[in-house]
């Protein structure tokens, strides 16, 4: 321990992200990126940004991003909030409207990075565990909260909770702010971004990682009533004033007004989970069913910490999570088809070794 660290750092266990190796030729269904390629237009909006214009700072306020945003979604400019990935807006809205004094209630299993914001911030919190089958039950989020954060689809499950659900959860919480992290949303379930303009608590997060392949650009955003978007709008401008470069801004706009290649990508990844999905439940192994670009799997008769060994020594990488209820489960990506094939076919062959 550094005695020049804050006091805070010697207790905070950081967010591990999924591995990222090195080595060419892997079969790398680890960390839920998409398959296919960010799109075409895209690509062809970020090289012509790529000039001169680089030596200056890009809009602050990031508005013809706001504006792609807010007329995707049907909302008005002052209910978007932009920054660098949604771990970023995640951040901000901990600091700035989930730090109370009562407890901050997230779900047992979830998005492993609630937990650490909640120790660098000095949150108190309290999980709530998921159901026997891994959902999410509406009543158990009828206790005293400072405010309430879930991912849906649920992260790593890949459970969603249907919207109505949701309302139940924003009926029996007026006073306090329900963040819903939609990172997954796109791949099959329903967003409550249509239940913003009847609930004010309401706070719903996006990412462009997953569905529009653009995890390497790093864009995300919150989308919410007034007095919760001009709240994370504070602690943005008392952070960092410019999130969003040049690039990531005008990629972002056109991968976000792309609809038809967005809808292309998509549909190939839900397909190739049903198919992915299908074929694991052949070999003996229990699927959750999935809204995400993942499937949650394990096997009856082998240990998951043993299954991913064996793969990863024929070159595929999945994740596996050693954590309470849920070590026996392998967390695995969609990938391609041929991917996503060789990945069924090796675990047939460990199988059967």
């Amino acid at each position: 321990m550094s005695r020049f660290w804050n006091p805070i750092l010697r207790d905070l266990k950081p967010y591990v992200p999924g591995e990222q190796p090195k080595a060419d030729r892997l079969v790398k269904l680890n960390t839920n990126e998409n398959p296919y390629g960010p799109s075409p237009k895209a690509i062809a909006a970020i090289q012509a940004a790529t000039s001169d214009s680089l030596r200056l700072y890009p809009d602050p306020e990031a508005v013809a991003l706001k504006k792609a945003i807010a007329r995707y979604h049907g909302l008005a400019l002052d209910q978007v909030c932009v920054g660098n990935g949604s771990d970023e807006i995640l951040a901000h809205t901990f600091l700035g409207l989930l730090k109370h004094e009562k407890p901050l209630l997230f779900p047992d299993i979830t998005y492993s990075f609630y937990p650490v914001y909640c120790g660098l911030y000095q949150i108190r919190h309290e999980l709530v565990p998921l159901t026997d089958d891994f959902t999410i039950d509406p009543d158990d989020y009828r206790r005293d909260n400072g405010g309430i954060i879930f991912a849906n689809p649920n992260a790593p499950t890949g459970l969603g909770l249907p919207l109505a659900a949701i309302e139940r959860i924003l009926a029996a919480n007026p006073d306090s702010v329900i963040a819903v992290d939609e990172a997954y949303i796109d791949f099959g379930g329903e967003s409550a971004v249509g239940l913003i303009a009847d609930y004010p608590n309401l706070l719903v997060i996006h990412t462009l990682s997953k569905s529009r392949s653009l995890a390497g650009l790093r864009v995300g955003f919150a989308m919410g009533q007034r007095e919760l978007i001009e709240g994370l709008e504070r602690v943005k401008d008392s952070f960092n004033s410019y999130p969003l470069d040049r690039l990531a801004i005008v990629g972002a706009v056109a991968a976000i007004d792309d609809r038809d290649y967005f809808e292309e990508t998509r549909h190939k990844v839900i397909h190739t989970r049903q198919e992915m999905t299908s074929g694991l439940q052949a070999l003996g192994f229990e699927v959750l069913p999935s809204q995400a670009n993942f499937i949650f799997v394990r096997h009856p008769a082998h240990d998951a910490a043993a299954l991913s060994m064996s793969l990863r020594e024929r070159g595929i990488i999945v994740r596996h999570f050693r954590l309470p209820r849920i070590d026996q489960f392998l967390r695995i990506s969609i990938g391609s088809d041929a991917a996503c094939a060789e990945l069924v076919t090796a675990l047939a062959a460990i199988l059967k070794g």
